[in-house]
């Protein structure tokens, strides 16, 4: 869209060129010149030479207005050429911004030609009522210029001219007229509001024929709405608890005291309308009744089709009786399509899904049937899951008991769901090692044995926002998960915009409920339909479904799953043994010397110093850090106050009961320090910095010369020596230049 806030700037006309002075000087020089000539040689021709003097400067006048005038015609063609351009580009704001206008503030008219703006008013846009076309302000701006230019670059013409819903307008003039004129507004109304949103409470018996198969009429499920609107003829009243009142009137009769908004039919198609104290004149809009009946009943299949399949919710526990036996394939019922029930099968229909909904659609409660009926068809030994919850962290508590679940990560946990999510490059390294191990080429070969592993994301897009980098991991299973069996389930509110066109190529299994932009319900289902779901309880759990065969989307109220579901499935299932989980546990926050020891002998480093526990999600390992003594040099650890550095020490120590430990006191430090060390000595000194900072200059210096000269001699004499400091300045670092870790 043209952006309006930056003004247009019209160049200034351009000046009168100023006519320069009469050349005197010029003038008089060759008439002085050609009489000394004549009186020095007695030439005419010196006479003739003074006469060019008067006729060069006439010349030089002439010449100059000439160039005046070129100059002048030329600002003047380059004026115009770039007032024509403005007067282009204003069009094209004035345009766009009548465009915009349109969009957000739709007549009767805009709303038929648009069907997808349907019952899908933009948020804020619904607290107005469009009366007609007239002139209003205009964002756009010009500097420079004339006052005319800048006055119509302020107007808009042919501009939606709208009052605040809540006003109440009234309609004066010839019956027939003022009923067409009514008849439009309610018309709008009807097609911006959906029978949810509004109820038509009052209708005069003029205007009843018509109006009766309105869907939003009391009596066809309107009176539960929260606009409730009266429309009013000659003399009567607006019932109490209106909301909205719209009346017409004719000559002789007034109009209700509600009808804040008073329009004044003048001739055919125009009026005057009267609104917080100013009058304009509108182009008005009008609806035979024939019209008007043709709206009724689009609005009255429109409501039909929208109609959930089920009268109420559909219990999971009714559902789970249809799930199908697929040895090869994960088939689960999610819900019925009327009578018959809807089954999805991540193997055949996917490998992959995506679900869009937005908020309070019923994303969530998707997500959990679906999760459940594939525990209750599928053993631990088939299916697993790893279930990731973005939106607060409580969505699938419930299912945290079910055997065939290995782990819940939320958004509550950012650094756990992070290492979790990134594992699943190692999950997928894994399974290829399997695979490979079996001489099988994907997960369909009977001799492989390992469930298929599912991830269940509620608001991918949330995750995303912390973490965007992991849509990399994402894009990476979507593409070869198939094989590994491992299989997506993405639910979020938008897709334009959060799921990239290479994640999204490969989830041919798609799920809609309601959404707001007609955008993503073309991404999702191929159609407009899901955002023509309308709002409110009734739609809560209305879903379409689309799968990569279909033709069409399908409309499919989804199953509830409660409580006791989930405790059969784990009374059921609760002896077969718990599937692999994908990701290894966090690092403890304590970890004792003792828990390192087996670890350390199982791989052949029985004599190293153990120091502790290394985290790596990506390889799904976690491997004891060690550092042999005989091997190495030294060590150098580096921290600040409380941060360890002595715990590193000590750890050491208990390891290596031979180790001198020199001490903190500077006297005792220096004598530890130049006494001859035996063969092999592990030299423990703990917070080097400050040690050398309480000796003198002099024997600070011999402090880091003997510790230099340990560092370099380590290998040949044997030793190892540990420094811990808290920073690292100038003189200790060519101490622990040395030392390799």
């Amino acid at each position: 869209m043209t952006s309006f806030s930056e003004p247009l700037v019209l160049p200034p006309p351009p000046e009168a060129r100023r006519r320069g002075p009469l050349p005197i000087l010029a003038s008089i020089v060759p008439v002085v010149g050609g009489v000394a000539m004549w009186l020095m040689t007695g030439s005419l021709l010196g006479l003739c030479f003074a006469a060019l003097g008067p006729f060069m400067a006439v010349a030089s006048l002439v010449d100059g207005a000439r160039t005046a005038r070129r100059d002048r015609r030329a600002g003047e063609r380059e004026l115009a050429i770039a007032r024509t351009r403005l007067e282009r580009e204003m069009a094209a704001r004035h345009a766009a911004e009548r465009e915009a206008l349109d969009a957000r503030h739709p007549d009767a008219a805009l709303l038929l030609q648009r069907p997808e703006r349907v019952w899908r008013a933009v948020p804020g846009a619904s607290d107005v009522l469009v009366i007609g076309r007239g002139r209003s302000g205009s964002g756009v701006r010009v500097v420079g210029g004339d006052e005319e230019l800048r006055a119509r670059a302020a107007q808009l013409d042919d501009a939606p001219v709208t009052i605040p819903l809540g006003a109440g307008v009234g309609v004066q003039g010839p019956e027939v007229i003022a009923r067409a004129v009514l008849r439009a507004l309610v018309v709008q109304l009807c097609l911006a509001h959906d029978p949810e949103a509004m109820a038509i409470v009052a209708v005069p018996s003029s205007e009843d024929e018509w109006s009766r198969d309105l869907p939003h009429r009391a009596g066809n499920g309107g009176p539960s709405a929260a606009l409730r609107l009266a429309v009013v003829g000659p003399g009567e009243a607006v019932p109490a608890g209106a909301d909205v009142a719209l009346a017409y009137a004719v000559e002789g009769s007034a109009l209700p005291a509600r009808c804040g908004a008073l329009i004044t039919l003048t001739e055919p198609g125009w009026a005057e309308l009267l609104w917080d104290g100013s009058t304009s004149r509108v182009a008005i809009e009008c609806v035979s009744d024939a019209q008007a009946r043709s709206v009724a009943r689009l609005l009255a299949l429109r409501a039909a089709d929208a109609a959930p399949p089920e009268a109420g919710p559909v219990a999971l526990a009714g559902v789970l009786q249809l799930n199908p036996a697929s040895a090869s394939g994960l088939a689960a019922a999610i819900g019925m399509d009327g009578q018959a029930g809807v089954v999805l099968d991540l193997v055949a229909d996917g490998p992959h899904a995506v679900v869009a909904g937005v908020t309070g659609s019923g994303k969530s409660e998707l997500l959990i049937s679906w999760v459940t009926s594939l525990c209750a068809a599928y053993s631990t030994r088939e299916v697993a899951f790893l279930l990731a919850d973005f939106k607060g962290g409580t969505a699938f508590d419930a299912l945290a008991a079910l055997p065939h679940v290995t782990g819940v990560i939320t958004d509550l946990d950012v650094a756990g769901s992070r290492r979790a999510v990134e594992s699943l490059r190692a999950e997928l390294r894994w399974r290829e090692a399997e695979l490979a191990r079996a001489g099988a080429r994907d997960i369909l070969d009977p001799r492989v044995q390992m469930p298929r592993l599912v991830i269940v994301v509620d608001e991918f897009a949330a995750m995303l926002a912390e973490h965007p980098d992991l849509h990399a991991v994402f894009t990476d299973v979507a593409s070869r998960g198939r094989a590994l069996g491992m299989h997506l389930v993405l639910g979020t509110q938008r897709v334009s915009g959060v799921v990239r066109d290479a994640l999204l190529a490969n989830c041919p299994l798609r799920v809609s409920l309601r959404v707001t932009d007609a955008a993503d319900s073309r991404m999702v289902v191929g159609t407009d339909d899901a955002a023509r779901l309308p709002g409110g309880g009734s739609s809560r759990g209305m879903a379409y479904v689309r799968r990569a065969a279909d033709v069409h989307p399908r409309l499919v109220r989804v199953a509830l799953s409660s409580a006791d579901d989930v405790s059969r499935i784990v009374e059921h299932r609760g002896g077969e043994p718990r599937p692999r989980r994908p990701w290894l546990p966090a690092l403890p926050r304590h970890l004792r010397l003792e828990d390192l020891s087996e670890a350390l002998t199982d791989r052949g480093h029985g004599g190293s110093t153990r120091l502790g526990l290394a985290d790596d999600p990506e390889r799904q390992r976690q491997e004891v850090v060690a550092v042999d003594r005989r091997r190495d040099r030294g060590l150098v650890v580096i921290g600040g106050p409380g941060s360890g550095k002595t715990g590193v020490i000590d750890l050491i120590a208990a390891q290596n009961r031979d180790a001198i430990r020199v001490p903190r006191d500077p006297e005792r430090a220096w004598d530890a320090l130049h006494t001859a060390l035996p063969p092999g000595a592990v030299v423990l000194v703990d917070d080097v910095d400050a040690l050398v900072a309480r000796l003198p200059a002099d024997h600070a210096r011999a402090v880091l010369d003997r510790l230099e000269g340990m560092a370099r001699d380590a290998a040949v004499m044997g030793t190892y020596l540990v420094l811990t400091a808290q920073r690292l300045n100038g003189s200790l670092a060519r101490v622990v230049e040395p030392l390799p870790s």
